[in-house]
């Protein structure tokens, strides 16, 4: 297993890289997340990696930061998930808000990646929540306050009869026009609005 690469990057592109190692040129592929960290063609980098070895490619997975592949690395075990699609994942949404997502149980935005459905969504969490939690840790997975609450007040509303989605963009709206409301808060101006 090759555990990170050193080297001068001679070439760089959205979806990869091309690093210098001592003569060697590696081809490594990255994430819009990993790009975003990296600067020009020229400079010495250090990028943590991940080899996958099929029957007929090896390929080299390349990450700025050691969080981001260990998630890569978690994504990739749940059944339904390549690593094409991990590193979509990784790509249109930031890895801690993917963290957060998972470890808040918040299916709506895993599904909003491209080639996501609600199945694999569901999957995700299922199989990643407890492992996400116990890979980074509690205080670096902020499990954030609004997401309980969005989830707790869109729970009452479906039991006191209303639909899910209307209620959803309903929650939505109240939770960016006010600044930390309760369950109560979000459910009594949510009524109001339904």
């Amino acid at each position: 297993m090759i555990y990170h690469l050193k080297g001068r990057m001679v070439e760089i592109n959205p979806t990869y890289v091309v690093i210098d190692c001592n003569g060697v040129g590696y081809m490594v592929h990255i994430s819009l997340h990993t790009f975003s960290l990296l600067n020009d063609a020229g400079e010495a980098i250090e990028l943590y990696t991940h080899l996958q070895v099929k029957e007929d490619s090896h390929s080299l997975f390349g990450f700025r930061e050691k969080s981001e592949r260990d998630l890569f690395r978690l994504l990739i075990s749940v059944s339904g998930v390549g690593a094409s699609t991990a590193r979509t994942m990784l790509s249109s949404i930031e890895p801690k808000n993917i963290m957060e997502a998972i470890a808040s149980g918040d299916a709506a935005t895993v599904q909003r990646i491209k080639g996501i459905g609600a199945k694999t969504a569901q999957r995700v969490i299922l199989e990643l929540k407890d492992k996400v939690l116990k890979v980074f840790g509690e205080g670096e997975v902020f499990t954030s306050q609004n997401n309980t609450n969005k989830e707790e007040a869109l729970s009452a509303l479906e039991t006191l009869g209303f639909a899910r989605k209307p209620a959803e963009k309903v929650v939505e709206k109240i939770l960016k026009q006010t600044t930390d409301p309760t369950v109560e808060t979000i459910i009594k101006l949510a009524l109001k609005n339904l």
